[in-house]
């Protein structure tokens, strides 16, 4: 292994001062650069082995910041500009083929977002639930006031829509991704630590503490749904 000398080690030091701009350097000029660090080991003796090391990391160095220079620009531009990212974010979903009884999921700004289209059993027996009855009394609805109650209509796509269900599929505990129609509510279950969700997706039981986030969506259509 090749180990660098006391005056290599203070060659490197040298080199470090200019950067934190202890002396003006023409960093265009590759002599400038070499005569300013030269000129900053106070006289001593540079064997021939040290100075072409220097040279190597010195011009190496100069190259690095004239590449990242030139090239940078170039890379800004593919960067996408905040109207296309809100663009990518917003997906669009088309629920006519969602049965009764079905759950459809869909991937939505890296997180699965499910679909799920209630049987009337299911809906009258979130409505039957006392609010005193649930861990997290409120809706969790981003598309509702924050302090919104978690009743089975405000969990629900809303009056005249409130067999639809839409909400990401991620455990409010650790981040698991709960199983559907299962657990002891026949909802959402993490079978990692056993969260249990009802039909609407509110925690009823288990180590979590929230209710499932809902995502802000509208329906564009009686059979369209858009995700933003």
């Amino acid at each position: 292994m090749h180990m660098l000398s006391p005056l290599q080690t203070f060659t490197i030091e040298g080199l470090y001062s200019l950067f934190r701009g202890d002396r003006e350097v023409n960093w265009k000029d590759e002599d400038s650069i070499q005569d300013q660090f030269l000129s900053s080991v106070d006289g001593q003796a540079m064997s021939k082995q040290t100075r072409r090391d220097f040279l190597f990391l010195a011009t190496g160095v100069a190259s690095a910041v004239g590449v990242s220079g030139l090239v940078w620009p170039f890379i800004d531009q593919l960067r996408p500009d905040d109207d296309e990212r809100a663009v990518e974010s917003t997906i669009t979903v088309d629920i006519s083929s969602i049965e009764k009884g079905m759950t459809f999921t869909v991937k939505w700004r890296g997180k699965p977002v499910m679909i799920r289209n209630q049987t009337t059993e299911e809906i009258e027996e979130s409505r039957a639930t006392p609010l005193k009855a649930l861990k997290d009394h409120y809706a969790r609805n981003a598309n509702l006031p924050a302090d919104t109650p978690a009743t089975s209509l405000a969990r629900s796509a809303g009056k005249g829509r409130e067999n639809w269900i839409i909400l990401i599929n991620i455990c409010t505990h650790l981040g698991c991704i709960p199983h559907v129609c299962a657990g002891s509510y026949n909802g959402w279950f993490c079978s990692c630590h056993g969260s249990s969700y009802d039909t609407v997706g509110r925690i009823r039981s288990g180590p979590a503490s929230r209710n499932m986030a809902i995502p802000p969506y509208q329906f564009i259509s009686e059979k369209v749904i858009s995700i933003r």
